[in-house]
């Protein structure tokens, strides 16, 4: 499993405007790859490739992690404000895709308990997850 310490180091001084541009409802800095992570190998730029989710174990983790666990719920909470909109007027094509993928990954490795992931993936991708997370899972 990599270091989650990635992330943390990467959020500093990121996650408050992260978090502040989903409450608005529109991402304009670049912060997706270590707020919103998505699996290693569904990406290739360099970003993709050092905050890439190594796999099931390490989503888990993160998702148990007292900082990044409720980073990423705050994060798809504040995302949800705005169900109704399409996630590419909130965050881009590109972006929406990435949403897409970390959506998938996270409410496959939740379980049941953890709708939030689920409640996003109704409200912006009509409950489809992405074939692709779920192939490299």
């Amino acid at each position: 499993m990599d270091d989650l310490d990635r992330f943390i180091r990467a959020q500093d001084g990121q996650y408050e405007q992260a978090l502040a541009e989903l409450r608005a409802g529109r991402k304009t800095s670049h912060w997706i790859w270590f707020v919103l992570p998505q699996l290693r190998g569904l990406g290739r730029s360099p970003m993709a490739l050092a905050y890439g989710i190594a796999g099931r174990a390490e989503a888990e983790a993160y998702l148990a992690h007292p900082v990044l666990g409720e980073r990423l719920r705050g994060c798809i909470e504040a995302l949800l404000a705005h169900a109704g909109r399409p996630a590419v007027d909130i965050l881009g094509d590109i972006d929406a895709m990435k949403c897409r993928s970390c959506l998938t990954l996270f409410h496959a490795v939740s379980g049941s308990a953890d709708n939030v992931f689920r409640e996003a993936l109704e409200a912006f991708y009509g409950g489809e997850p992405d074939a692709a997370t779920l192939a490299l899972l």
